[in-house]
């Protein structure tokens, strides 16, 4: 399947849906159903609790949320917008996001949220390839101009009929969906459901492209369904819990907890535009938040703000760290700073939530050494030569009900369906092996493995380099032919030399040949916007440092 056009078409075969469904991984509802249910059941329980830095905050109970995708969705439809159509949507995090995704949801068109770092080139490319009718923005954002940049690239997207506008002034050609919204008429849309549908691709969304070029994952909401689920009942998620995620709401760990899990307890969600870890700590204290997820690096920044400003956070009862490695101090910072003990998790965007740690039963310190056993009708495959060992570890695939139905790269259209290749595994790229109770630990991923021959465990030797007492962060890099010698690229709080830091680790007992052999100092160590360490720069900076 070559041609970009048919990628909307994407649905699983009837016979795995069936399946699926028979297990109870899938069911028939989208989450615009399990908005209906909690508008008619719970009309006046808070569903989003939207901070947004410079205009205070707005609480939306499931009654007024629903009125407010109920509007959208007039809005949509009144602009032709129908099954099959893409909407792709950029937006910072605010409310009126979830409702365009929801709306999407009733008409059966298809909502393609993207984060806001994403810039003028790359949005072109990403519009081209998804063929949008419509593109929802706002007018300017934390200094950007994002309708005037849409504006000078509209003309080359032919597809694109309409330019929506949420918020600030609205130029001509440009649609206000404020103003639409209070003009539209809700009550004509009926209540036909029919045009939402589980099984078909519903919400595309991209991966960073840090050790890889950009695809888009294509889901439908029912391999997004498996993660959240799965999650509400391994951390016993009620209607009860407020929940929160400092990602981006474009990305799918906004989608999932502050947008399809909430709805689907009928609980609350946490949103808020800004990344100021004080202010966030704040919120949660504020509005009580219950459950926190998100990237180790987040969940740092929270917890440090939250001892800093003398914080007490008395109703989270679990964080969990997820999409990497957690460094064994993230687990003492969360239990001294936040009072709980850390679950780590695993996913990616083409797998949504796979696996995950469980305080009740594992070790306290477990989210450090693992990242837990794999959801309920998630299958996991360890690929090596011989027996996996941290010197020898194995490719990591997967598959289940909850992996994408397909993916398709960002600059081609060359749709790869996920169940018609290696009889619906995934290769992941993480390289794993057993943690010894079931689960899995993560090495690395493969495109960043260190050594010749025999691997070096990257993902330990930067967790004790973050141990020592003037290290603030690490990464681990290859240099040289075949990327086989370790380059340590370390923050400090001092300047320390190599044989320092290589003294230190004969002093934990390291194994002599993990050790780095190279050591350079930086101020900070480059992320992505989801928080991982883009070790891909830090290759091409050290090869053109060290060769050019």
């Amino acid at each position: 399947m070559a041609n970009s056009k048919l990628w909307t078409d994407v649905r699983p075969s009837a016979d795995l849906a069936r399946r699926y469904r028979e297990l109870g991984f899938w069911r028939d509802l989208t989450p615009a159903a399990d908005l209906r249910r909690w508008a008619r059941e719970t009309p006046d329980a808070v569903a989003i609790t939207a901070h947004q830095a410079g205009s205070g905050v707005r609480r939306l109970t499931y009654r007024e949320y629903a009125g407010q995708v109920d509007r959208v969705t007039a809005v949509l439809a009144e602009l032709g917008v129908g099954p099959g159509n893409v909407v792709t949507v950029q937006l910072p995090n605010c409310w009126q996001l979830h409702t365009v995704v929801l709306a999407c949801a009733r008409l059966g068109a298809i909502a393609a949220p993207f984060v806001t770092t994403i810039r003028a080139r790359e949005l072109e490319l990403m519009l081209s390839r998804l063929e949008p009718v419509a593109h929802v923005t706002m007018q300017a954002w934390d200094g950007y101009e994002y309708s005037a940049v849409l504006a000078s690239i509209a003309d080359r997207l032919p597809s694109l009929k309409h330019r929506v506008i949420v918020g600030g002034r609205v130029m001509p050609g440009e649609i206000d969906l404020e103003q639409r919204m209070e003009e539209a008429d809700s009550a004509r849309l009926g209540t036909d459901y029919s045009a939402e549908d589980p099984d078909r691709v519903s919400m595309p969304l991209f991966t960073s492209g840090t050790t890889g070029g950009p695809k888009a994952a294509l889901h439908s909401f029912n391999t997004l369904y498996v993660g959240y689920t799965q999650t509400a009942m391994r951390s016993e998620l009620s209607s009860a819990d407020v929940l929160f995620t400092p990602h981006a709401l474009g990305h799918i760990l906004g989608q999932i907890f502050t947008n399809m899990l909430p709805l689907y307890l009928g609980a609350e969600a946490l949103i808020t535009d800004t990344g100021d870890p004080a202010t966030v700590a704040r919120l949660l204290a504020e509005y009580r938040v219950t459950f926190v997820i998100g990237a180790p690096v987040f969940i740092d920044a929270i917890a440090q703000a939250a001892r800093l400003q003398n914080q007490g956070l008395p109703w989270l009862r679990l964080v969990v760290a997820t999409g990497t490695t957690v460094p064994a101090s993230l687990v003492s910072t969360v239990r001294d700073d936040l009072g709980v003990t850390l679950a780590a998790g695993w996913g990616m965007t083409e797998t949504g939530g796979a696996s995950q740690t469980s305080p009740d039963e594992d070790p306290p310190d477990w989210a450090a050494r693992s990242i837990g056993r794999q959801f309920g009708g998630v299958e996991a495959d360890l690929r090596c030569d011989g027996e996996a060992s941290a010197g020898n570890p194995a490719r990591l695939f997967v598959r289940g009900p909850n992996v994408c139905l397909a993916t398709m790269p960002r600059d081609n259209g060359e749709v790869s369906v996920l169940a018609e290749h290696d009889d619906g595994w995934y290769d992941t790229g993480d390289l794993a092996v057993p943690d010894g109770r079931g689960g899995l630990r993560l090495a690395g991923r493969a495109v960043d493995r260190i050594g010749d021959g025999f691997m070096i465990p990257a993902a330990d030797v930067e967790d004790a380099l973050r141990q020592h007492p003037d290290i603030i962060d690490a990464a681990l890099v290859g240099y040289g032919p075949g990327n086989e010698l370790p380059c340590a690229v370390v923050v400090t709080r001092k300047p320390l030399t190599l044989d320092e830091v290589r003294a230190y680790l004969d002093g934990i007992e390291m194994t002599e040949w993990y050790q780095p052999r190279r050591l350079e100092l930086i101020e900070q160590l480059p992320r992505n916007p989801t928080g991982k360490v883009d070790k891909h720069h830090l290759r091409s900076w050290l090869a053109e440092f060290l060769f050019s």
